[in-house]
């Protein structure tokens, strides 16, 4: 069931738009059968799951974290997470910097921007993003690279306002392409869209959608 899931979104996928499977509250067996059926980036955003999964799955896995991540958490991944996608301040952008270089490390991370509605979502907003970099203490971080930013859109059936918030999204993306990371390739990324709205996403930019409960069905949250 899982592999047919998979197969049919990965059908839907534009050129160059890359699945994240986000597997968290899922057991491993759900994850082997999704890797047996290709798929190699996992998402998940409890860093004890996260590192709990790793130790049992096959190590070509690239991990991505997409929670909310504290600062006290970070050293328990740093040696092995492929990508953050949730940098939402400059206080877990030099945590990140820290532990990567304990670990002899260079880890990617998306910065978090804050596009949606609702007040619940972290993230930074677009003013705050280019006041961050304007700073320029991120240039020192030489154990984190910064290769794109990730969004959420807000809950909702409109898909004009989604549509209108990815729009967003990609506008800042490329005013601080320009900006900041004019020399940098690595700059590239752009991760928004979920299950409800990733063919929009994929419309406005996206080139990773993280994608769950089309996978793998309803979460069980009683474990």
């Amino acid at each position: 069931m899982i592999a047919e899931n998979l197969h049919r979104v990965k059908a839907t996928l534009k050129p160059g738009v890359r699945l994240v499977a986000v597997s968290k509250y899922h057991p491993v067996e759900a994850l082997q059968e999704a890797y047996d059926a290709g798929q190699r980036v996992f998402g998940e955003s409890h860093v004890q799951e996260l590192v709990a999964k790793h130790d049992a799955l096959p190590e070509d896995i690239q991990w991505h974290f997409i929670g909310h991540l504290q600062t006290n958490k970070v050293k328990y991944m740093a040696p092995f997470v492929s990508l953050i996608h949730s940098v939402d301040s400059v206080k877990l952008l030099k945590e990140i910097n820290k532990q990567a270089q304990k670990a002899n490390r260079v880890v990617d991370v998306l910065l978090q921007l804050h596009v949606a509605a609702e007040e619940t979502k972290f993230g930074f907003s677009p003013d705050e993003v280019v006041e961050m970099l304007d700073g320029g203490e991120w240039k020192e971080l030489l154990n984190v690279r910064i290769v794109g930013l990730m969004a959420m859109a807000t809950n909702t059936d409109d898909e004009e306002q989604i549509a209108g918030e990815f729009e967003q999204v990609r506008a800042l993306f490329e005013r601080l392409k320009e900006h900041y990371f004019s020399d940098k390739a690595e700059f590239k990324d752009i991760s928004m869209g979920m299950s409800g709205d990733y063919l929009i996403a994929q419309e406005h930019g996206s080139t990773m959608v993280r994608v769950g409960s089309m996978i793998f069905g309803e979460r069980d949250y009683s474990h």
